[in-house]
């Protein structure tokens, strides 16, 4: 069976790193790959992040393997200038990618390339299910020359659904994080969250914490987190500060999902890095670890799943070490000692 692939290069070093994973990809079976510009890139050609007809090709793939987007060159404060990550957020939108799932499984060989202490991060295996679709991010947006204003905004359904995900997820305990002291959003956050646990899933432990409380514990304590169950904006945030667990950002992926038959987005948590762009030193690894969630949760491919994840630990086990994990490897030699260990 041949799968269709839409791939979105994007800016700064996202074509750098989707070329290796789908040369990685090509290795591992019947793909079909239906490349589409995208972010800045799409601003540059049609003045818009997201075209229609890229939506439109996303829509009808078996999956949608992203880069990055975004760079200076597209910065600005102009509310109506277009931006590329209109195209990120309009993507998740028109895909109703509604939960967004980061594992964070710090790899024993780059346990000394973590910030934190080896003693502090060993044994982690968390998962961060970020709600994506609603909150302050997509919520109503006001700008005056003197007042600027974004809505947070949730419904009990957009709750419901993500805290089904966390739940279905865990295999001990969900950690939901809010800020029910202060946010109105939250409070309706943490009762829905209450009561699909106690209706669906009371077998599963449940314990409410504070978002600053939760990114403190990110640090102290990160082997206490099984799920960690959020909204859009927290979840965002919590996500890339437990990302340094495992040594570096560049080691990050993503799956962004939604309703069981429609195609996931796959992708990197780091950004386009355009400091580096072009030099052939991005890290692929998070890409290509992004690539064993396409084949994981958008191809059920479980077996080439396993078979990248496995490729990329035995790879660094041998030594690899890409410049931000603190060693030499350019984006082409990181490629080949992973595909090499690829069985």
């Amino acid at each position: 069976m041949t799968h269709r692939i839409v791939t979105l290069p994007g800016d700064g070093i996202g074509p750098e790193i989707v070329a290796p994973a789908v040369e990685l990809l090509k290795r591992l079976g019947d793909f079909e790959f239906d490349e589409r510009v995208f972010g800045g890139a799409s601003i540059d050609a049609s003045g818009t992040a997201l075209t229609d007809e890229v939506l439109d090709a996303c829509r009808g793939a078996d999956a949608v393997l992203l880069g990055a987007v975004g760079g200076p060159k597209w910065d600005t404060t102009d509310p109506h200038a277009p931006r590329p990550e209109q195209g990120l957020l309009g993507l998740r939108k028109g895909l109703g990618l509604y939960a967004n799932l980061r594992p964070v499984k710090p790899i024993p060989a780059l346990y000394d390339a973590s910030p934190l202490r080896r003693e502090r991060i060993e044994g982690t295996d968390l998962l961060v299910v970020r709600e994506l679709t609603g909150g302050i991010y997509f919520g109503e947006k006001q700008r005056t020359a003197e007042r600027a204003s974004d809505l947070c905004e949730y419904t009990v359904e957009e709750i419901e659904r993500i805290a089904r995900v966390g739940f279905g997820a865990a295999r001990s305990r969900v950690s939901s994080v809010d800020k029910a002291n202060v946010l109105e959003t939250s409070r309706l956050w943490r009762e829905t969250v209450m009561r699909v646990h106690s209706e669906e899933f009371p077998h599963v432990e449940l314990e409410h914490v504070l978002v600053d409380n939760a990114a403190m514990q990110l640090v102290s304590s990160p082997r206490h987190f099984d799920v960690i169950l959020t909204e859009n904006l927290f979840g965002d945030i919590l996500s890339d500060e437990a990302a340094m667990l495992t040594g570096s950002i560049g080691m990050l992926p993503s799956a962004s999902l939604g309703e069981r038959g429609g195609p996931g987005l796959f992708e990197p948590v780091h950004g386009s890095a355009p400091d580096i762009a072009g030099q052939g030193i991005a890290n692929p690894l998070a890409t290509f670890l992004s690539a064993a969630l396409l084949l994981r949760h958008g191809l059920a491919l479980e077996t080439e799943a396993a078979a990248v994840e496995s490729a990329v630990q035995r790879a660094l086990d041998g030594g690899l070490r890409t410049a931000d994990l603190g060693g030499e490897a350019g984006t082409a030699q990181a490629t080949r000692a992973v595909l090499d260990n690829l069985e």
